[in-house]
């Protein structure tokens, strides 16, 4: 019994892993059922035995995506004690995170979710969400140096930062490195929470 879970386990797993690698591709067909079912040499009801919808499929990878993203952000956490350094690993870690996992990011954007079930598009609302809120919790354990800052709208502007290279990446076909330039981005992120600016 055992022995079986694990081969079905092992069926799901490539099933995400090759709509993942489908995704990738720098001007990806539409992706269906029929067209996941032929890339794995198998038929359509083959895939609906281990996924009920193409929906349940991508639920699969968006949570690979917010296991593996929150996993990291616990760990860094526990080994960052400065929240300034913990912000910047952090987005670090994003931007690093979709130009290793290239079919992910169209994920991350909603790119791959246009046409799908609407709580597909929810969910990752909501991991957006929980990302910013991260940051926010980051910058209010900030020393009082940093008084005035609101964290809410520097954890934002941190966010659309990601947000807008991952956009970036997926629309030029993954030629515009989301992690370019990330040492001297992050140097003008940080004037943000050292200075005050003149209204």
């Amino acid at each position: 019994m055992g022995g079986e879970n694990k081969k079905t386990g092992e069926k799901r797993l490539l099933i995400l892993q090759t709509l993942a690698a489908m995704l990738e591709e720098p001007s990806p067909e539409k992706i269906t059922t029929a067209a996941l079912a032929r890339r794995l040499d198998v038929s359509e009801a083959a895939l609906y035995r281990h996924f009920a919808s193409k929906a349940q499929m991508y639920e699969g990878l968006i949570e690979f995506i917010e296991d593996t993203l929150f996993g990291l952000i616990t760990r860094l956490m526990a080994e960052t004690p400065d929240p300034v350094r913990q912000i910047e690993s952090i987005l670090s870690m994003l931007l690093g995170f979709a130009q290793k996992n290239r079919g992910m990011t169209r994920v991350l954007i909603g790119e791959a979710l246009v046409n799908e079930d609407p709580r597909l598009q929810k969910r990752i609302n909501q991991l957006h969400d929980r990302l910013e809120a991260q940051l926010r919790q980051c910058l209010r354990f900030m020393d009082t140096g940093h008084a005035g800052k609101d964290p809410k709208l520097l954890a934002n502007l941190y966010m659309a930062q990601v947000v807008g290279r991952w956009h970036q990446f997926a629309k030029s076909g993954f030629a515009r490195d989301p992690a370019g330039d990330w040492p001297s981005l992050w140097r003008e992120l940080a004037l943000s929470l050292e200075r005050e600016v003149p209204a």
